[in-house]
C-alpha cells in the first residue's frame, strides 16, 4: 500500500499542477510530453518487473522500483525546459512501472481471490486517497511562488522523497513474501522490441496532429511500431515459458479478453483524468488549489465504490456485473460531460457528473485484475498482474496522447471561431473599446504556450477563449465515450471464472506438493 501510494500520488498530483508548470516553462502545448514519457516509460517496464519478480521474488524489485522513482523526482525539480522535464519524468516512470504491478502482485501472492477483492478494495481506496491529496497537494504547491527557496510547483516532485523514504524503510523491513527461485532465462529482446513497437505508435498518436497524419515522419513511426510488434510477437513464441508475457496465456480467453478490456478502460479513464482538470483551471478560472478540491467528488465516488464492491464481491463470489454498470456509469457520464457541460455551466452540475464518473471507475478498475489473476496459473501471477497493468497502462498512455493531441489541435480554430463571433456583440465591441490594450499578443496561437493570461481579461473579453477550450473538450469527451461504450460491449462477453479460495503461495505449494507426489 506504500508503494501504491507513491505510484498514484505521483499521477494525480502532477494533473492539477501541470498547467502552472507549462507556463513557468513557456510550453503549454508541449505538456503532453511529461506525461506521456512517464506513461510511455512505466508502460514498458511494467511486464518486465512482473516477469523478473516471477523469477527472483518481488522484494528486491519493489525497492529498486522505489529507489527509482525517488531519484527521478528529484531529478525533475532542475527541470528548465517542458523536453527536460519530460526527461526525468521518463526516468522516473521506470520506477513507477514496478510499484503499482508489484503491489498487487503481492496481495495476489498472500490473498485467495474471494478476499481479494476485500484487499484490493483497499489498495484502490488508497489510490482513490492519493487522488484525492494530490490535485489538493499539487495545486497548493503549483500555487505558492516560492517555498523554502524553491519555486512553489518543483516541490510537486520534491514531496515524492520523504514519501519514498518512508517506504523503502518499511518495505525493506516488514516485506517478507515467500519465493521459490525458478531458473529461467530473462526476455531481453522481449523488452527492447516491445519498446520497439510501442514508442513510435504512442509518439504518432500524440504528435500526429501537428507532423500530418501522412507526413514521412508519422509513415515511419507506423512502419517502425509494425515491424516492432511483429519482431516482438516472433521473440515471444520462440522464448515461450520465460517470454515478457507469454503467449499461451492469450489462448485463455479470460486473460485475452480482459487485457483488451484493460485498455480501453485505461483510455476512457485518462481521458476524464486529464480534461476535468484542465476545464476547471483554464474554462473555470480556479487556481491549482481550488481545482484539486473541487476534483473531490470524482476521487470520493471511486474510493467509497472500490471499497463497497470489494466487499460485496468477497461476500457474494461474483464480480463480472461491476465492469458491466461500470463503463455504463462511465459513458453516461462523459456524454454529461459532453452535452451538457458548457464553458459557463455552473460547477454543482459539473461536479456531480465528475462523482459519476468517479464511480463507474470505482465499479471497474479492480474486477479487472481480480479477473486476470483468478484466470491463470498460480505461477503466473508476477506476469498475470503485471500484464493486467501494463495494458490498462498502454491504453492510458494511447489516450492521453491521443486526447491531448485532439485538444491542441482544435482549440485554435474553437477559439478563432468564438473569438470572431464575439466581436459581433455589444458587450464584445464595449469592452475591447474599454480596454484597448488588453488583446495584445493574445490570441488563438499565443494560449498553446501561456493560458495564464485569459484569466487577467474581462469576462466579456475572455469569453471566447474559454468557450473555444470548452469546445474543443466537448470533442474529447465524446471520444472518450465512444472507447467506453467498446469496453461495456466487451465487458458482457467476458466469462466469469469462479474464484479460487486459496492464496497464489498456497496453491504453488499445493501444485509442488502434487508434483512431488
Amino acid at each position: 500500500m506504500m508503494g501504491m501510494f507513491l505510484a498514484s500520488l505521483d499521477q494525480t498530483i502532477v494533473s492539477t499542477a501541470i498547467r502552472t508548470i507549462a507556463d513557468d516553462l513557456h510550453g503549454l502545448s508541449e505538456q503532453a510530453w511529461t506525461t506521456t514519457a512517464y506513461l510511455i516509460t512505466s508502460t514498458i517496464a511494467t511486464p518486465l518487473y512482473g516477469k523478473l519478480s516471477d523469477i527472483y521474488g518481488r522484494k528486491p524489485f519493489f525497492l529498486a522500483a522505489i529507489s527509482i522513482f525517488v531519484v527521478g523526482s528529484v531529478a525533475c525539480t532542475f527541470s528548465t525546459s517542458m523536453i527536460e522535464l519530460a526527461g526525468f519524468r521518463a526516468f522516473q516512470g521506470i520506477g513507477a512501472g514496478g510499484l503499482m504491478s508489484l503491489a498487487l502482485a503481492i496481495i495476489g501472492d498472500i490473498v485467495p481471490p474471494r478476499e481479494r477483492a476485500r484487499y484490493q478494495g483497499y489498495i484502490l481506496s488508497v489510490f482513490a486517497t492519493s487522488s484525492v491529496l494530490g490535485p489538493l497537494v499539487g495545486g497548493f504547491l503549483a500555487g505558492q511562488s516560492m517555498i523554502l527557496g524553491i519555486a512553489g510547483w518543483r516541490w510537486v516532485f520534491l514531496v515524492n522523497v520523504p514519501i519514498g523514504m518512508i517506504a523503502l524503510v518499511v518495505v525493506a523491513k516488514v516485506l517478507n513474501v515467500p519465493h521459490t527461485r525458478r531458473e529461467q532465462r530473462i526476455d531481453w529482446w522481449g523488452a527492447v522490441t516491445i519498446a520497439l513497437g510501442v514508442v513510435p505508435l504512442l509518439l504518432v498518436a500524440e504528435q500526429g496532429q501537428s507532423w500530418g497524419w501522412t507526413s514521412p515522419r508519422s509513415l515511419s513511426c507506423y512502419a517502425i511500431g509494425v515491424v516492432g510488434i511483429v519482431v516482438w510477437l516472433f521473440v515471444e513464441r520462440r522464448m515461450g515459458d520465460a517470454a515478457l508475457i507469454p503467449m499461451r496465456l492469450f489462448s485463455n480467453k479470460v486473460f485475452s479478453q480482459t487485457s483488451v478490456l484493460s485498455v480501453l478502460i485505461g483510455m476512457a479513464m485518462f481521458g476524464g483524468m486529464m480534461m476535468i482538470p484542465q476545464y476547471l483551471q483554464i474554462v473555470k478560472g480556479a487556481s491549482p488549489t481550488k481545482s484539486g478540491l473541487m476534483m473531490l467528488p470524482l476521487m470520493l465516488g471511486m474510493m467509497v465504490t472500490s471499497i463497497v464492491v470489494g466487499r460485496l464481491i468477497a461476500r457474494t463470489g461474483h464480480y463480472k456485473i461491476y465492469p458491466v454498470i461500470g463503463t455504463a456509469v462511465m459513458i453516461g457520464a462523459m456524454l454529461l460531460f459532453h452535452f451538457r457541460v458548457e464553458w459557463n455551466t455552473p460547477l454543482p452540475e459539473t461536479m456531480g457528473y465528475m462523482a459519476l464518473f468517479g464511480v463507474g471507475l470505482g465499479l471497474t478498475m479492480q474486477t479487472l485484475t481480480l479477473s486476470v489473476q483468478n484466470a491463470v496459473p498460480p505461477q503466473d501471477m508476477g506476469v498475470a498482474t503485471a500484464s493486467a497493468t501494463f495494458f490498462r497502462q498502454l491504453g492510458a498512455t494511447a489516450g492521453t496522447a491521443i486526447f491531448l493531441s485532439v485538444l491542441f489541435s482544435t482549440v485554435k480554430d474553437n477559439i478563432t471561431k468564438a473569438v470572431t463571433a464575439a466581436s459581433h456583440t455589444p458587450a464584445f465591441q464595449q469592452a475591447v473599446a474599454q480596454n484597448p490594450k488588453a488583446l495584445s499578443g493574445a490570441n488563438s496561437s499565443s494560449v498553446l504556450s501561456d493560458s495564464s493570461f485569459i484569466q487577467q481579461l474581462p469576462d466579456a473579453l475572455a469569453a471566447p477563449f474559454k468557450v473555444g477550450f470548452a469546445d474543443s473538450m466537448h470533442l474529447v469527451f465524446l471520444i472518450a465515450s465512444c472507447v467506453a461504450a467498446a469496453a461495456f460491449v466487451l465487458s458482457l462477453v467476458i466469462k466469469e471464472v469462479p474464484l479460487r479460495k486459496v492464496s497464489g503461495i498456497q496453491a504453488q505449494a499445493a501444485a509442488e506438493a502434487d508434483k512431488s507426489a
